[in-house]
């Protein structure tokens, strides 16, 4: 269950309405930080450009987009999740080794060493994967996202809301 410290800071006519609510196929515009439960920082919009996104289109976290759900412009809150609505919990099964043999075509003259994202083939596109172990017959491929496992704020500022 996510929890929400929000606040409507939006400027609203006699009615109180800010326009129409976030839905399904709505185009949100919206400035956002990604917060670790620390406090650091690990991506933001605040210092560029807004995001703008359809609710729907896979470009937001379902998460996220589930905590925004019938708010409208104006709505501001920072929004714990726990990693399972987040990035997902870490899965031990997405850590795998390969055979070294396989990286040499990928990484060329690139040394071989822990923390470097090397990209496979998978029949819906490229696959990811941070080496975590470089032994001498294989390698220790993560596949999970760097994020998954842990708990994360959304801190959002929604700015506009057109209705679908």
């Amino acid at each position: 269950m996510s929890d929400i410290i929000a606040s409507d800071t939006g400027s609203s006519a006699d009615n109180g309405d800010n326009g129409p609510d976030i839905e399904t196929g709505a185009t949100v515009t919206l400035h956002f930080s990604l917060l670790f439960a620390s406090g650091e920082e690990i991506d933001t919009t605040r210092n560029g450009q807004p995001a703008t996104f359809t609710v729907g289109d896979g470009s937001l976290l379902p998460g996220f987009e589930e905590a925004l759900m019938g708010q409208q412009a104006g709505y501001a809150a920072q929004i714990n999740l726990p990693a399972a609505q987040a990035f997902g919990e870490h899965n031990p099964a997405n850590v795998q080794l390969l055979p070294r043999d396989r990286f040499i075509a990928m990484v060329g003259d690139m040394p071989l060493e822990e923390g470097l994202v090397v990209s496979f083939q998978a029949p819906d596109g490229e696959l990811p994967g941070v080496v975590v172990g470089v032994y001498t017959d294989t390698v220790k491929v993560d596949f999970n996202h760097p994020l998954s496992g842990k708990e994360i704020t959304f801190d959002v500022s929604v700015l506009e809301v057109q209705a679908p």
